[in-house]
């Protein structure tokens, strides 16, 4: 029997070794692939340091002198997306704590994390209570804190913000607390309270076009003035969108000029032409091109939520209608807006909308 059971053993050793050796080598040239694997631009050019981050002036400031002295009160920063909240905290920390104690000072917990009353009862409990020291092999001072970022912080339960309240207090000597939010009215008062607020501001035209000329200009990517300015109008101040949607148009593309067109197709904009069409079939009063032009929309593909948003502006900005008729149609935007997030049939909501569109400006 073990001879029997041996001598295959025996027989396979070889190939099996050859056999290893192949898969060695495939991982070693899988390993190189994973090094030349390319990331994301938003990864690619996220601020590596405080300095590198854009239009938050005050933000900036104020970390900047916490970090000469290397001290930082606890910390809470709200305001719209893509404006580089978290950038800044992770940019700061990684100044403070230099690339090998980083990992170790810093916990970051996020939205997609468990982060319920247990989570902070536990785990950042735990990471708070435990002494920081050591010191920078560059020989930089290094603060005797360790930081907490929790991402996010607006969608965590009040029970869990609530127990986030004491541990803040009683860990003060060993950890500093960096709350991030979109709305800052959903983080209860007591914590609000305990931190120093800054808001950060959707960065200004002037701003975000200047970074993606820079990264298409790194990229090598062939942008018109045009597209770039649309760019930055589609992305509404979030510049983590515009980079994104720059690296889409790159790819679609494949090496040609981008151009405003293929923009509007990325971004999943409706054309001005096919709103301009919609409300002139409103302004004609006839229902079965109104519903003929909803279906073709809607087979179109296109999000009547992102119609919603570009109709509001073409009709608070249009000169063509009284301001009676402009609060009724807003007042419908308003409600179909709701009901489209309550999750309501896109068809009949859009058929409404129009509906009523029709009926305030044919009543003249």
């Amino acid at each position: 029997m073990q001879a029997f059971l041996k001598g295959p053993s025996s027989i396979s050793t070889k190939p099996l070794a050859a056999k290893e050796r192949g898969a060695a080598g495939a991982a070693g040239t899988s390993g190189e692939g994973k090094r030349l694997k390319p990331i994301p631009w938003v990864e690619k050019y996220r601020p590596k340091n405080v300095d590198e981050v854009a239009f938050q002036d005050e933000v900036v400031a104020v970390l900047k002198k916490s970090l000469e002295g290397a001290d930082l009160p606890n910390l809470l920063f709200y305001g719209p997306p893509g404006t580089g909240k978290t950038s800044t905290i992770l940019a700061a920390a990684r100044e403070l704590f230099g690339p090998e104690l980083f990992r170790q000072r810093v916990l970051e917990l996020n939205a997609s994390d468990e982060r319920g009353i247990q989570v902070i009862r536990e785990k950042v409990k735990a990471f708070a209570q435990l002494t920081a020291s050591g010191s920078r092999s560059d020989g930089k001072v290094c603060p005797p804190f360790k930081i907490v970022i929790l991402d996010e912080a607006d969608s965590m339960t009040s029970a869990a913000q609530a127990a986030l309240r004491r541990t803040m207090e009683k860990e003060s000597k060993t950890t500093r607390f960096c709350l991030i939010c979109n709305y800052i009215s959903r983080i209860i008062e007591p914590l609000t309270s305990r931190c120093s607020k800054f808001r950060f501001k959707p960065l200004s035209d002037k701003i975000q076009q200047q970074r993606l000329l820079d990264v298409s200009g790194k990229e090598h990517v062939k942008i018109s003035s045009e597209a770039v300015l649309y760019l930055v109008k589609v992305s509404e101040g979030d510049l983590r969108k515009a980079i994104t949607f720059l690296q889409s148009a790159t790819r679609l593309m494949g090496g040609k000029e981008i151009t405003e067109k293929t923009v509007t197709e990325i971004a999943g904009v409706i054309p001005k032409e096919t709103t301009d069409e919609l409300l002139s079939v409103c302004q004609s009063g006839s229902f079965e091109k109104l519903e003929t032009m909803a279906k073709n929309l809607i087979n179109e593909g296109y999000a009547v939520a992102q119609l919603v948003n570009q109709l509001h502006d073409a009709v608070v900005e249009s000169e063509d209608y009284s301001d009676k008729q402009k609060s009724v149609i807003v007042e419908k935007l308003a409600e179909v807006d709701k009901c489209l997030v309550d999750g309501a049939d896109e068809y009949l909501q859009l058929v409404s909308l129009c509906a009523l569109v029709m009926q305030q400006l044919t009543q003249n």
